[in-house]
């Protein structure tokens, strides 16, 4: 088999067109580093090697496209690398690559995950939920967690809006904002103890 010709076709991304009329999509690192040019013959061996390098490579662009856009941890990056179609071999080497660049860093992107939604109000249950769906290890969770502020002012804050100009004795108004709250993922007990400071400051 030999290389007829060599295309750059988008940045780092070559084709290697083939005297047989196939075609590799492969990576200037390949190209690179099988000293690929127009007019060299390849063994079965070699042509075997450099489409595999050339899959690993392809998926190492589409991993750096990928976290470029938004942040996320080693799982959710190799969940989408599968979908996306690489292998799970490749998913998995783009993932030790990227750890290896410091890249991806589940701790600190689960320290983010907290820090995030905590400053948008929700409460400690939802930021559980958070990691969960973001598929943070569980090991990580309580040493981020460990980073969330005191939420009694924002408690406070969020209650003081949802019952402005509502009564003491309003029950319906008082649970319906009790039920919000607990939408955002604040426990019955800390949404009690809230309550008691808002009646206490309401009082006639």
């Amino acid at each position: 088999m030999t290389i007829s010709e060599i295309k750059q076709t988008h940045g780092e991304r070559y084709v290697l067109l083939l005297d047989d009329g196939s075609v590799i999509k492969t990576t200037l690192a390949v190209v690179s580093d099988y000293s690929l040019y127009a007019g060299r013959e390849l063994s079965r061996e070699e042509l075997s090697a450099i489409t595999g390098a050339s899959l690993l490579e392809r998926a190492k662009l589409r991993a750096m496209r990928i976290i470029s856009a938004r942040a996320m941890s080693c799982r959710e990056l190799y969940d989408r690398l599968v979908e996306k179609g690489e292998s799970e071999q490749d998913a998995a080497a783009c993932v030790e690559y990227l750890l290896e660049l410091h890249f991806l860093d589940d701790s600190q992107y689960a320290a983010m995950t907290v820090r995030h939604y905590a400053a948008k109000g929700y409460g400690q249950r939802r930021i559980r939920d958070e990691l969960y769906r973001r598929k943070v290890p569980r090991e990580l969770w309580d040493e981020a967690l460990e980073q969330l502020p005191q939420q009694e002012g924002e408690l406070d804050r969020l209650l003081e809006k949802r019952l402005r100009g509502a009564a003491p004795d309003d029950r319906d108004a008082i649970k319906k904002a009790s039920d919000s709250l607990a939408r955002r993922g604040f426990s019955w007990r800390e949404i009690r103890e809230a309550l008691e400071r808002w009646s206490t400051a309401n009082e006639v």
